[in-house]
């Protein structure tokens, strides 16, 4: 391969055309980014950038190896044709050797009368974050954050440490019901609302109400909430409009085999793509800034020596309210849940997620030191009988507060 392109330049891409270099590529690299922004963390974005800890420019990545690269900004792709492996940016069609799809995902702005008002956001990417700080620093009489996943979490975790009042609308049961179940879950309501986060669940938003800026939510319970800011963290979907029509599969993401490849000369990495790992038993995307360093990695070394499995143990973190939650492998459809070190109440414990006899998934709240040996276990692909037994022994000594 003489030429290469990453399409995205995100975590996932940044960490794609590191990883060229580390393996000795020394063609030419064309990294293609919708934003005008060189790559940036994502994680600030929620927290210290939102809450003005931290300026725009302390969540610029360092390019390193990657600088050499032709790094072409506020310009995205707007068409592939893969059997050709051609790419059209800004009208111009450009053939390459090779590909790396690491488009990542947008925020999802649900379709609301009264939607388009003034001081309504998301929080995706760095302008997103800027102008919601903005909203923020006018210090609002009441913000209302729709969706109690992990960035509305965080979002309203900012907002109370800003001293501002916060209403969370959920329309699960109980918040991260589907990554972490309904016990977790449980806990993490218990942990907003000692905060004084008036939590709102099993309700969504049905209209938005003012002029020219928000003052009113309507939920579907009929309540009606003082809002003059609106923060939508209803969930993702994948970046892939522009690649309708290019002969790779498109479901959910870009779907790939277990190595990463999409098509011949054509890999995925981050949250677009979508392969079977075969260490979980799924076929999914994954969201996290970890994945997205990994995988991009692993699409750099697919394309220039060939097949190798990507088959990681998913790990995630969230500080919210000042604690820290991780949760490490895959919780979903999994058939018990038990708390091994400590207890939901004094927000300090470690819990393991059984699937068949297998550990499937373990979650720590202020205790992180645990999830070491919980990693062991994955890495020897321990049982739930065998996870149980030597998690169950840990002394809480070995927890501690970040």
């Amino acid at each position: 391969m003489q030429r290469i392109a990453v399409v995205g330049a995100s975590l996932a891409g940044l960490s794609a055309a590191k990883g060229l270099r580390s393996e000795g590529f020394t063609g030419d690299i064309t990294v293609i980014g919708a934003e005008d922004e060189l790559p940036y963390d994502r994680p600030p974005l929620s927290k210290r950038l939102l809450a003005g800890a931290v300026g725009p420019e302390d969540a610029m990545l360092d390019l390193d190896a990657a600088a050499d690269a032709d790094w072409r900004l506020g310009a995205p792709a707007t068409r592939l044709d893969a059997l050709r492996r051609e790419l059209w940016v800004g009208g111009a069609a450009e053939r390459f050797d090779g590909i790396v799809i690491a488009t990542g995902a947008a925020a999802i702005r649900p379709a609301l009368p009264g939607g388009d008002l003034a001081g309504i956001h998301v929080v995706r990417t760095l302008q997103d974050s800027v102008g919601l700080a903005a909203d923020l620093r006018a210090a609002p009489g009441r913000v209302v954050v729709v969706g109690a996943g992990f960035i509305g979490a965080e979002v309203a975790s900012t907002c109370r440490e800003l001293g501002l009042a916060v209403t969370v609308v959920e329309g699960l049961a109980v918040p991260m019901e589907l990554a972490l179940g309904r016990t977790v879950g449980t806990a993490m309501a218990r942990v907003q609302r000692d905060r004084g986060v008036d939590l709102r669940l099993g309700s969504t938003v049905i209209e938005v109400r003012g002029g020219p800026r928000v003052e009113q939510v309507v939920l579907s319970d009929g309540s009606v909430l003082a809002a003059d800011v609106v923060v939508l963290a209803v969930g993702v979907r994948p970046e892939t409009q522009w690649l309708e029509g290019s002969g790779l599969r498109l479901d959910g993401g870009v779907v790939c085999d277990e190595t990463g490849l999409a098509a011949p000369g054509i890999v995925a990495a981050g949250d677009v793509c979508r392969w079977p790992n075969r260490r979980t038993g799924e076929l999914r995307r994954v969201e996290h800034w970890d994945n997205a360093i990994r995988q991009g990695r692993h699409a750099a070394r697919r394309l220039l020596h060939g097949p190798e499995v990507y088959a990681p143990v998913p790990w995630f973190w969230s500080d919210q309210f000042g604690v820290k939650l991780q949760l490490l492998g895959s919780a979903r459809d999994t058939e018990e849940f038990r708390i091994v070190i400590g207890s939901i109440e004094a927000e300090r414990f470690v819990g393991l997620y059984r699937r068949g006899d297998r550990l499937a998934a373990a979650v720590s709240l202020n205790s992180p030191r645990p999830m070491v040996a919980c990693r062991v276990l994955f890495d020897r692909d321990a049982s739930w009988d065998e996870a149980v037994a030597e998690l169950a022994g840990t002394p809480m000594a070995g927890a501690g507060k970040p």
